[in-house]
């Protein structure tokens, strides 16, 4: 009787040493696989293709369809001398997303805070029809009857995201930026256009003096915090991303062409003195705008190139800085792959 307790005793224990183990191998494959997820990084696709088809293209590229309600978020442009996207660049991509059954296309943008073409309804209204925009779409004024707040997760400076009022009227966004340089931000891409792009007037002066005051008639004489408005920005980028179902909803695409070291609100820029590069998409956000500029970066200088004058009016303004916080805040990755959908 001894024996066969001792015999079973033995089994056991052998049984357990072996589930043990087999449990422990899972652990260790479940663990490698987490691993191998949370370094997954985002794509970032590109063409050297500049054209309205192009676009196109890159909207495909990313395999996310846009339906619904759709919000087109560009530039209108401060004047004709700026970089901003001509509406023959945007007439495709606008005709493509028409084209689905139940959806329904709008460029959106909203009034600046800032005198210029831009800064009243009114005002805006004669720039949007100058450049041609109602001849291709619906055009949105979002803060035309006002502005709402959004929640922020990030609330350092910022404890809500002030936006035009129309944005509750969408289900999806289309963010597409002309990437540039900016006078206050270092650089314009898709963080910019979602965050100062999407802001009200009123927004914009919060975002601008990093929480300080709503009002715009304040605003010039608390823009002295350069960090934090930069910080500000990629909150308020990150509230609208998770505005549309979590960044579910929205994408993102930047054309690199015309890149001024001045953005499209300088009504007179100075001279791009970089040649045009091609078009880049994705659905982070962060990673974009990271790829925009490590190709500004890799430039090789020569007789059609000159780099330097737009990496120090970033560094200046510490640009970069916006990618770094959005990454610091879950908003995205600054690591990526870059894809060519190039032939």
């Amino acid at each position: 009787m001894k024996r066969i307790t001792l015999a079973f005793s033995l089994f056991a224990l052998a049984l357990t040493g072996c589930n043990n183990k087999q449990t422990s191998q899972t652990s260790q494959d479940n663990s490698e696989k987490q691993e191998t997820i949370s370094v997954q990084k985002p794509t970032v696709f590109v063409t050297r293709e500049i054209t309205p088809e192009a676009i196109v293209k890159m909207y495909q590229a990313l395999g996310r369809e846009a339906t619904g309600r759709i919000a087109v978020k560009i530039s209108t442009g401060e004047s004709e001398k700026t970089g901003y996207l001509r509406p023959n660049m945007l007439k495709p991509l606008i005709d493509t997303l028409a084209s689905v059954e139940g959806n329904s296309v709008a460029i959106v943008e909203c009034n600046t805070a800032y005198a210029g073409t831009r800064n009243t309804t009114e005002a805006h209204w004669e720039a949007i029809k100058e450049r041609g925009f109602l001849e291709i779409a619906k055009v949105d004024i979002m803060d035309e009857e006002g502005d709402m707040r959004i929640p922020v997760e990030d609330t350092t400076h910022i404890k809500y995201d002030i936006v035009g009022s129309h944005l509750k009227n969408y289900d999806f966004m289309i963010n597409l930026a002309h990437f540039k340089g900016h006078q206050m931000a270092g650089l314009g891409g898709v963080l910019k256009n979602a965050s100062i792009g999407v802001g009200s007037s009123s927004g914009k002066a919060y975002i601008h003096t990093a929480g300080y005051t709503e009002k715009v008639e304040e605003l010039w004489e608390h823009v002295d915090n350069q960090d934090g408005f930069v910080e500000s920005m990629a909150a308020a980028a990150q509230a609208v991303h998770n505005y549309f179902d979590g960044g579910k909803k929205i994408l993102y695409i930047s054309v690199m062409y015309k890149m001024s070291i001045d953005c499209d609100c300088n009504g007179n820029p100075q001279e791009p003195i970089i040649a045009d590069y091609g078009i880049l998409a994705s659905l982070d956000p962060v990673a974009l705008d990271q790829a925009c500029y490590d190709i500004v970066s890799k430039i090789h200088n020569d007789e059609h190139n000159n780099n330097q004058p737009l990496l120090d009016r970033i560094a200046q303004q510490h640009g970069t800085h916006i990618m770094e916080w959005g990454e610091k805040i879950g908003l995205g990755s600054r690591e990526y792959n870059l894809v060519s959908v190039d032939k």
